[in-house]
């Protein structure tokens, strides 16, 4: 009897000592009045500063400084970012907005990852909110995560980093322009989801919106 108290016991120290583990873990990527972006720690991670509310209209291009952009002038119309899985490539000044917005968005290379990689992407953004994932034709790197003024790129859809980078920046009060603005779709006439403005891989033309907004069409949206 007195044996089997013991290892019951051992037991249950056991998981309660890798809960609060794990509660350690997971807590040193959640952003706090002291530690306003934990993404910082995060090896790989790249910032930029940008400025918010510079609006294209529909037909407008902008020359974005990275690929995919994490920031910078965008569309009048934020892509939905309802924990959307798109399975075309999507506009970047749509989905520019949406990182506005709070949200993350992974983006992956569709000739490097598919199958059980893709699976476990997806599995990180289906009924997440302020979350969206897309495939990205020509990226560098098999996966690269983007939110407002940060980016991640990996090259293993189980590298942990990639939670890492979620748990510190989705709905990150201190880093994004718009707290409190939605991800959901507008409705009709605005962006559909179900059919969304394509991605164009050609280079920006000549009069595309360049990143410090000169040629940005103040527009509508929010």
């Amino acid at each position: 009897m007195i044996g089997a108290v013991a290892v019951v016991l051992a037991l249950a120290a056991v998981v309660i000592g890798f809960a609060l583990s794990r509660e350690s873990e997971v807590s040193a990527w959640r952003p706090s009045e002291d530690n306003r972006d934990p993404s910082l720690a995060i090896p790989g991670i790249v910032t930029g500063q940008y400025a918010g509310q510079q609006h294209v209209n529909a037909q407008q291009r902008v020359a974005y400084d990275r690929s995919p952009p994490f920031g910078g002038p965008h569309d009048a119309y934020w892509a939905a970012c309802n924990g959307v899985v798109y399975p075309t490539p999507v506009r970047s000044e749509n989905m520019v907005h949406s990182l506005e917005h709070g949200a993350v968005w992974i983006a992956y290379n569709p000739d490097q990852v598919t199958g059980p990689a893709l699976q476990t992407l997806a599995a990180k953004v289906q009924g997440q909110d302020y979350t969206m994932m897309s495939p990205y034709p020509g990226l560098d790197q098999p996966i690269s995560l983007q939110s407002w003024g940060h980016e991640l790129k990996v090259a293993d859809a189980n590298d942990p980093r990639i939670d890492q980078f979620i748990s510190s920046l989705r709905q990150n009060q201190y880093t994004f322009p718009e707290v409190g603005a939605s991800c959901d779709a507008l409705g009709p006439g605005y962006f559909d989801p179900d059919n969304p403005p394509p991605f164009d891989a050609s280079p920006p033309p000549p009069d595309a919106v360049t990143m410090d907004g000169r040629g940005a069409d103040a527009g509508n949206g929010g």
